[in-house]
């Protein structure tokens, strides 16, 4: 019997963290939500959690109820129509996840700020930058964070849809077991040999479940230890993986 794959993400800050990232993605205005767009979303990500075997805390599955209880609230018909005074009155099922979210998203900005300024502060004290000659060529260092780990995991979505063709295909009498240390191992040695980095898909050569879990840990692993940083360029394009340099 193959052994499940567990982790706990500290990337997930909780579920009102990947409600925000999914309203700044899709570019949605917080005092009008449109809770059927966003609840279906919301899922989404939760059952690719679940199809990674991650370990999904309760309040994500919490917020998941609370969500489609407004979606269900919004969805039946206002029985109260004739009584336009009355309509007018009644509370939007929506205004107490909105209130939740303003005030979330003051205190993550705050949080942020003093980040930034204490990333400043330590600078002071840094080594210089290499020089150009150095690197090679003149590039911007890159800053580790530039993706979330929601960035990630949508990312794996799209492989993981990809693959059900292939994974209808595999076989139940035979399945490799993936070593998390080797896959790191492996995607350390790729990066580092490429200074314009390596495409997050192609890290992923094998489309099977095993693989695609393995590797996704194994890239989480990377980035908490600091080895690589993966960015964007752009809002839905393509993940580039890079070395993270050293000091």
């Amino acid at each position: 019997m193959t052994n499940r794959y567990q982790v706990k993400l500290e990337g997930f800050e909780g579920p009102l963290d990947l409600l925000l990232h999914l309203i700044n993605r899709y570019e949605i205005d917080i005092y009008d939500i449109p809770v059927s767009t966003i609840t279906d979303q919301y899922m989404n990500y939760i059952q690719t959690m679940k199809e990674l075997e991650l370990n999904v805390a309760s309040e994500y599955l919490v917020m998941a109820a609370s969500l489609l209880a407004i979606k269900s609230q919004m969805l039946l018909p206002n029985i109260n129509t004739v009584d336009e005074a009355v309509e007018e009155e009644e509370e939007d099922p929506r205004d107490e996840l909105m209130q939740k979210l303003i005030e979330y998203k003051k205190f993550k900005r705050a949080s942020e700020e003093l980040k930034n300024k204490e990333l400043e502060e330590n600078r002071i004290y840094t080594r210089p930058q290499m020089t150009v000659e150095d690197k090679g060529e003149d590039t911007e260092p890159l800053t580790p964070g530039e993706v979330s780990v929601f960035d990630i995991v949508a990312a794996v979505q799209r492989l993981l849809k990809s693959s059900k063709q292939v994974q209808r295909n595999e076989t139940k009498i035979k399945r490799d077991e993936i070593s998390i240390q080797l896959r790191m191992d492996d995607i350390v040695q790729r990066v580092s040999t490429s200074k314009q980095g390596v495409s997050f898909n192609k890290l992923f050569e094998e489309r099977t479940k095993p693989h695609i879990v393995v590797t996704f840990i194994a890239i989480l692993e990377l980035m908490k230890s600091n080895n690589i940083v993966c960015v964007q360029p752009n809002h839905f394009d393509e993940l580039i993986v890079f070395k993270t340099e050293e000091p």
